[in-house]
């Protein structure tokens, strides 16, 4: 089958059930958290005149919001989750909060925008924490009060103003880290791009996906999210993430830290680990199914399943013959003849790289079906050598239901039971004459003897009882005086024949008759013959003859030749054969279920490391189901369409909302404006080759080999070159989070 394919990218394809999803730039409060003090002056007029100023007592009031510590059960999710063991190089590690606006809710220091928070989310790798040389999440415990005296540990302390502090404050235990200043410098955000590293998002009902439903958010449905700005390293190993109190730090985020450290805050953390990878991930490997550079889409011929050959331009004669066959899929194999003779001969299973012609008439039997491999072979005349496909399908069959004890056992009691069937019909005329009427499978089956008695004890119109006298009663009361006058009956016997038996299949009705006689034992026969059609016993050998079809990291399509697995069903129908009665009650088991159309078969670690994939395939407008997924060894996948398809599309398995770059070095451009807010629009920046696993993307690292992203820092940073792409001066907050959405990746073959 004919395919062109297109490089890999995130999934677009429409869900089941289309949920909104909107993210909001951030939840500043109309009061910061801190201590207050309401003043209340009243001005009078005395009675000569004068103002009289009356003071009233001052009212203090503290708005209490969380600071050196919060509730853990307002975590409502981590990425990737506490204790994970995953490929996480490319994500960029994020919490979500429950309380939209604790990010927000206090100043992160003197002069900072309401847009800044006051929290961050920082990654550390394994010996970066001097307490923690691991990356477990091991902190220091201890009071407010001894962390601002220093007795913590080493690291410069916040510089908190005290009158800010509530008195049971500096009573409330709290976590804290120390952070050396090399790291720290590497690590910080600036507070230009801490606004961009938080945002909110509302998950909503499904209805509110209408084109110009923008209803204001709903509070209970929003969250706080909070993203690292560091990729975890792509060699692997343990990593903590801490989301830490910048708050009485902000000077040290534009500025060089302190020698000894700082010491931060850390309001909760988590450890995960990443596995060593290099770069290539479902991105790359669906890709490269179908791309040779990454950019440029493989031929479709490159796409077939066949042997690739290369030939003369012009090719004439039998140089023609071999490549024309070979081009639909067949190999050349040696041959040794009856005579014992070694010659070439072609063979094809029942995948091809075109549609195969039909079989010719004349290698058919005169019932339309093969009774022998020899039937099936192809001989071309011109250039002596056969053509064995047909023949090795009818072998292949029948050796399958010689090795298969259960099927051959059904199969032959089948037989029995209606060559039976069909033989009584034959001789008796009085049952082949109720067969479209009332006849039923238990009177072709049950021994007649009891049929006949049964007769006898009913009138001959049915009826039976005191108002008349049965059939048996008569014949015991005539059976003496026949019997005195020496009358005898004699029966006279049906004379049957095998003609006689043969014709009677040919009656309306019979056939159905015949398999209800034959039972569980005819479903037996049938339920195998359809597996047949489906390839399910045949090896890999059968349907890839040759593995330079299917090499290493590669996707075929093909078409299924129904005269293959037709020739291989006569072949498991021939086991047992001894008449031809037999061959005839073979076609009842023939109308099974339908061939499948084409194939897909894919050899590539995608089916090992990526069990899950997602395979989706079009014929048309409709979506088509597989008759058949089946996995061969460990990294090829076949998959049986009953239709041609015209698009396939593999798929990442899905997974929670997360951010970071694809497998590709990219992200997914996605509109901002308009009603089409979140379609995507292409990768940014183009794809390339690769040197490493951030390829392109690697511009918008800052420099020191530590993974972080230049946000909005000196040099190449991403948040104008994103601004850029869109045409706009400066995106936002929630418009740089929908950029930064790491979706699953998705690959797709079209046919032209």
């Amino acid at each position: 089958m004919t395919t062109t394919s297109e490089p890999a990218r995130p999934r677009t394809s429409a869900p089941a059930a289309e949920h909104r999803t909107r993210f909001f730039d951030h939840c500043i409060p109309s009061l910061y958290a801190g201590r207050y003090r309401i003043d209340n002056r009243q001005i009078l007029k005395d009675v000569d005149g004068s103002d009289r100023t009356v003071d009233a007592t001052p009212q203090p009031f503290d708005v209490v919001q969380p600071r050196f510590r919060f509730d853990p059960t307002g975590i409502n999710a981590q990425f990737p989750v506490p204790d994970a063991v995953g490929a996480y190089s490319l994500t960029l590690a994020h919490i979500n909060l429950d309380a939209p606006g604790l990010p927000w809710n206090r100043s992160l220091g003197p002069g900072q925008p309401g847009a800044v928070p006051w929290m961050a989310l920082l990654l550390f790798r394994e010996d970066e924490l001097p307490e923690d040389p691991e990356a477990v999440g091991l902190v220091i415990v201890g009071s407010v009060r001894e962390l601002l005296d220093g007795t913590h540990g080493p690291g410069t302390v916040p510089v908190i103003a005290p009158e800010s502090m509530r008195p049971d404050e500096y009573d409330e235990q709290c976590a804290t880290i120390h952070v050396p200043a090399a790291v720290f410098d590497a690590v910080k955000p600036l507070p230009s791009e801490m606004g961009y590293l938080a945002h909110l998002r509302e998950g909503g009902r499904p209805d509110a996906t209408r084109s110009g439903d923008d209803p204001e958010p709903d509070e209970g449905e929003l969250n706080a999210v909070l993203v690292a700005n560091r990729f975890p390293a792509a060699t692997g190993g343990r990593h903590v993430a801490h989301l830490v109190s910048l708050e009485g730090h902000d000077r040290y985020l534009t500025e060089p830290a302190p020698t000894n450290g700082v010491r931060l805050v850390s309001l909760t953390s988590w450890s995960f680990t990443t596995e060593a990878t290099s770069g290539v991930g479902f991105g790359d490997r669906a890709q490269h199914l179908a791309t040779a550079d990454g950019t440029t889409a493989r031929p479709a011929d490159e796409l077939r399943l066949r042997v690739p050959v290369q030939g003369p331009s012009n090719p004439a004669g039998p140089q023609k013959e071999a490549l024309d066959r070979m081009a639909g899929g067949a190999v050349a194999l040696p041959q040794r003849l009856e005579s014992g003779e070694r010659t070439l001969a072609f063979y094809r299973g029942p995948l091809t790289a075109q549609p195969a012609q039909p079989l010719p008439d004349p290698s058919a039997g005169p019932e339309g079906r093969l009774d022998s491999p020899g039937e099936a072979l192809v001989y071309v005349q011109q250039y002596g050598v056969f053509d064995t496909s047909y023949a090795a399908a009818f072998t292949a069959g029948r050796t399958l239901a010689l090795a298969d004890a259960e099927f051959r056992t059904a199969l032959l009691e089948f037989r029995s039971a209606a060559r039976s069937a069909a033989r009584r019909l034959a001789s008796h005329p009085e049952l082949a004459s109720r067969v479209a009427t009332t006849l039923t499978a238990r009177q072709l089956t049950a021994p007649l003897a009891y049929e006949a008695f049964d007769r006898l004890l009913i009138n001959g119109d049915g009826a039976e009882g005191p108002g008349g006298s049965a059939r048996l009663t008569q014949a015991l009361g005539q059976a003496g005086p026949q019997l005195r006058t020496g009358h005898r009956r004699t029966a006279v016997r049906a004379r049957r024949t095998t003609g006689d038996v043969r014709a009677v299949l040919t009656q309306p009705g019979v056939a159905s008759l015949l398999t209800r006689a034959a039972g569980t034992e005819f479903d037996k026969v049938t339920g195998w013959l359809d597996a047949l059609r489906r390839l399910e016993p045949l090896d890999l050998a059968h349907l890839v003859p040759d593995g330079r079809a299917l090499p290493e990291e590669s996707i075929r399509f093909a078409y299924v030749d129904p005269a293959w697995v037709r020739a291989a069903v006569d072949g498991a129908l021939s086991v047992g054969v001894g008449h031809a009665l037999d061959a005839d009650l073979n076609a009842l088991a023939t109308g099974g279920g339908p061939v499948p159309k084409c194939a897909v078969l894919i050899n590539s670690s995608l089916v090992p490391n990526w069990p899950n994939t997602i395979v989706t395939a079009h014929a048309g407008p409709d979506v088509v189901t597989p008759v058949r997924d089946a996995v061969y060894g460990t990294e090829m996948r076949l998959l049986l369409y009953p239709a041609v398809i015209d698009r396939f599309e593999l798929a990442e398995p899905p997974r929670g909302l997360c951010f970071g770059i694809g497998d590709v070095g990219t992200i997914e451009l996605r509109e901002i404006t308009g009603d089409r807010i979140g379609h995507p629009m292409g990768e940014f920046p183009p794809a390339e080759a690769r040197s490493d696993i951030f390829g392109r993307f690697a511009r918008f690292l800052r420099p020191g080999g530590h993974d972080v992203l230049n946000v909005d820092g000196a040099g190449d940073a991403l948040l104008p070159a994103l601004s850029q792409a869109h045409g706009v001066s400066r995106i936002s907050s929630a418009q740089f989070a929908l950029q930064m959405i790491n979706a699953p990746q998705a690959q797709t073959f079209s046919r032209p």
